[in-house]
C-alpha cells in the first residue's frame, strides 16, 4: 500500500514540475507575444494606414518561412508547421510531432499579419508555441510516448490561459480543444498546473492586462428569455459555421489553385485584402478589430460589422497568413449580437456577450471550456443562460469547426452515421474507409 501511494504522489509530483516548467515559459512567451502584438496593432498600424498596401508583400515572406523552414522530418514523418493548430492536435493524437522552431515561424508570421492589417488573432500563435514547449521539455526530459500526449496538452492550456487570462477555461480547453465528445482527464494536473502558472506569469509576473468586457446587465430568467435564448444561440453557431467553411473553402481552392505555393497564395489573398479594405474604407475590420470588439459591449456598431469581419478573416487565414481564430469569432458574435439588438428585446452587453460566447463554442467545438470561459470573462453573470447557449451552439454546429483534425469520439446527436474516432476532415470529404459504407 505504501509503495502504491509512493508512486502516485510521485508522478503527481512529475505532472506539477512538467506543468509548472511549461506554464512559466508559455507564459512568458505569451506576454511577449501579447505586448507586441499591442504595439504592432495599436501603436504602430492604426496610425499608419498606408501599412496595409505591404500586406502582399508580408504575405510572401511569411509563405517564406513556412515553405523554407517549417517541413521538418521526424521519426520519418513530415511535419508541416503550416498546418499550425492541426498539427498540434495531430501531435497530440499521436500521428505527428511539432517541431521546436514551430512556436519561432508563428510568432513571426502573426507579428507581421497583425503589423500590416492582416485579420486575426492571436491565441493560435499561443497555442502553437504552447505545443513546441511542450514538445522541446519532452525531448530534454525524455518523456515516454505515452505522457508526450499530456504534456502537449498541458501546452495548449498554458497557451490558451495565458492569452485570455482564464486559467480555469486553459486547463480544460486543453484537453477538448483535441476531440469531440472525450476528455482525458488524467492531463487535468498538468493542464491546469500549467494553465495557471501561464495565466499568472503574464498578469503578475509581467504585468500584462487583458482586455475586460462587462455585461451591464442580465435579463431575468423566465421561458420567453430561455426561448430567445435558444434561437439566438442556433443563429451564433449558423454563422459561426459559415465562417470555418468559407475559411477552409478558400484554402482548399487556393492550395490546389497554386499547388500550394504559400508564398503565392499569401500574394494574392494580401492583394484581395487590400481590395476589401478600400472598398470597405476604414480599417475597422483589419488587424484584431479589439476597439469595435469593445464598442459592441456598449454602443451600436455597424449592423453588417460581422459579416465584414468574418469575409476579411475567412480571406487572410484562408490564404496563408497565420495568428489565432478565437478574437476573430469573438468580434463576429459579438457584433452579430449588437445588430440582433434591434430585433430582440434582451440588453445589448448581454446580447453582445450571447453571440461572443456562442460562436467560439460554434467554432472551436469545445462547449465546456466555451462555458467556463463565460464565468471568468463575465464574472459569473447569466451562468444558467450561457449553459445554454453552449449546449444549444455545440450541437447545431454539427460535425464541423475550425480545425479539421479534430478527432469525433462522441457524436453529436444519432443522426450522424459516423463510426468513432474519424475526424472532422474525414466527414467534410466524406471519406470512406475499408469495410465502411457511407450511409
Amino acid at each position: 500500500m505504501l509503495l502504491k501511494y509512493k508512486n502516485f504522489f510521485s508522478i503527481l509530483g512529475l505532472w506539477i514540475f512538467f506543468g509548472s516548467i511549461i506554464g512559466f515559459i508559455v507564459g512568458s512567451a505569451t506576454t511577449f507575444l501579447l505586448e507586441v502584438n499591442d504595439f504592432l496593432g495599436d501603436e504602430v498600424r492604426l496610425k499608419r494606414d498606408w501599412l496595409i498596401y505591404f500586406l502582399p508583400l508580408g504575405g510572401v515572406l511569411i509563405g517564406y518561412l513556412y515553405m523554407n523552414y517549417g517541413k521538418v522530418f521526424l521519426n520519418n514523418t513530415l511535419n508541416d508547421t503550416a498546418e499550425l493548430n492541426n498539427l498540434v492536435i495531430d501531435s497530440v493524437h499521436g500521428k505527428k510531432e511539432v517541431p521546436r522552431r514551430m512556436g519561432v515561424i508563428v510568432y513571426l508570421g502573426t507579428f507581421i499579419t497583425v503589423l500590416f492589417g492582416g485579420s486575426t488573432g492571436r491565441e493560435g500563435a499561443a497555442i502553437q508555441m504552447g505545443g513546441s514547449v511542450a514538445a522541446a521539455v519532452n525531448k530534454f526530459f525524455k518523456v515516454n510516448k505515452l505522457d508526450r500526449k499530456t504534456l502537449l496538452m498541458s501546452g495548449i492550456s498554458a497557451g490558451f490561459g495565458a492569452a485570455f487570462g482564464a486559467p480555469i477555461t486553459g486547463a480544460v480547453f486543453g484537453m477538448e480543444m483535441t476531440a469531440l465528445g472525450k476528455l482525458k482527464l488524467e492531463a487535468f494536473v498538468p493542464c491546469l498546473t500549467a494553465s495557471f502558472v501561464g495565466h499568472y506569469v503574464t498578469t503578475a509576473a509581467w504585468g500584462h492586462e487583458h482586455e475586460a468586457f462587462i455585461i451591464q446587465s442580465v435579463p431575468e430568467g423566465s421561458m420567453i428569455t430561455f426561448m430567445k435564448v435558444i434561437l439566438l444561440a442556433i443563429i451564433f453557431s449558423l454563422v459561426s459555421v459559415c465562417y470555418c467553411q468559407l475559411r477552409h473553402g478558400i484554402q482548399n481552392i487556393s492550395e490546389k489553385l497554386f499547388n500550394k505555393n504559400h508564398m503565392k497564395r499569401a500574394f494574392v489573398g494580401g492583394l484581395i485584402v487590400v481590395g476589401l479594405t478600400l472598398l470597405v474604407g476604414p480599417q475597422d475590420y483589419n488587424g484584431r478589430g479589439l476597439q469595435m470588439l469593445e464598442q459592441s459591449f456598449q454602443e451600436d456598431v455597424p449592423p453588417f460589422a460581422f459579416l465584414a469581419k468574418l469575409v476579411f478573416t475567412a480571406v487572410t487565414l484562408g490564404s496563408g497568413f497565420v495568428g489565432g481564430e478565437a478574437i476573430p469569432l469573438f468580434f463576429i458574435g459579438a457584433t452579430l449580437g449588437n445588430a440582433l439588438h434591434a430585433f430582440v428585446d434582451l440588453p445589448l452587453s448581454f446580447l453582445a456577450a450571447l453571440g461572443l460566447i456562442s460562436a467560439f463554442c460554434a467554432g472551436a467545438n469545445t462547449p465546456l471550456a466555451a462555458f467556463l470561459l463565460a464565468m471568468e470573462m463575465f464574472d459569473g453573470k447569466g451562468l444558467e443562460f450561457f449553459l445554454v447557449a453552449c449546449l444549444v451552439s455545440y450541437l447545431f454546429s454539427g460535425h464541423h469547426g475550425l480545425w479539421p483534425s479534430q478527432k469525433i469520439y462522441g457524436l453529436k446527436s444519432r443522426l450522424y452515421r459516423i463510426p468513432p474516432g474519424k475526424t472532422l476532415e474525414n466527414v467534410e470529404k466524406k471519406k470512406k474507409p475499408n469495410g465502411w459504407r457511407w450511409r
